[in-house]
């Protein structure tokens, strides 16, 4: 007997890695935005014992509106791609003859 890894999941017995996967098959740019805020607190972590003179508050504060900033990108552009699918791709119904 095989197991169908695919199929219908409970809502009880989801996990936050499906959930996960869920969400990035139905707009793809939300790990893009997530990996982006990991790259940048990652980053921001590493450069803080050579923030020189400058108060951790500050740093951190800089740190977090880098990493949102790739959040909103991301939700932005995903926004973006979504209106231009549905708006210029769009093809005209079949019976109307302009």
């Amino acid at each position: 007997m095989s197991t169908d890894d695919g199929g219908w999941v409970p809502e009880h017995e989801s996990t936050v890695r499906t959930k996960l996967l869920q969400k990035a098959r139905k707009s793809p740019l939300v790990p893009v935005g997530l990996v982006g805020f990991v790259v940048v607190a990652a980053y921001g972590l590493y450069r803080m014992k050579e923030r020189g003179n400058m108060k951790m508050s500050i740093h951190l504060i800089h740190t977090r509106v880098a990493a949102q900033a790739c959040v909103v990108g991301a939700i932005t552009l995903g926004a973006v791609c979504s209106m231009y699918k549905e708006h210029f791709t769009k093809q005209p119904p079949a019976g109307r003859q302009q």
